[in-house]
């Protein structure tokens, strides 16, 4: 299983209507690639301090590493993804992407 974890900077002004319909279009992909089993999102509480300014993120779980490639491709993830980027501080600088790969539960 391929655990994708995004944080996100967002910028002060960020629109959050555009932020909830970003996250809208990636969880209805769940429901267009075969192996992507789950998806969550929300804000980052940063219990232990170690992700400051990292706000708000999502977790995708994907079933293999060829589903998680399938969707790095999809036309529509890019395009919702060009969106999350003009959101956040920085643009591109405003994320941080982990790819865990771990034993399927």
């Amino acid at each position: 299983m391929i655990q994708h974890i995004v944080l996100c900077d967002l910028r002060p002004d960020h629109d959050p209507q555009e932020l909830k319909a970003v996250m809208d279009g990636l969880r209805n992909l769940q429901g267009q690639l075969p192996g992507f089993t789950d998806f969550s999102a929300g804000p980052n509480r940063d219990f232990e301090s170690m992700s400051p300014g990292y706000g708000y993120g999502f977790v995708c779980k994907f079933a293999d590493i060829a589903t998680a490639q399938a969707y790095l491709v999809n036309p529509d993830h890019q395009a919702l993804g060009a969106r999350l980027v003009g959101l956040c501080s920085d643009g591109v600088k405003g994320l941080r992407v982990i790819d865990l790969e771990t034993e399927a539960v």
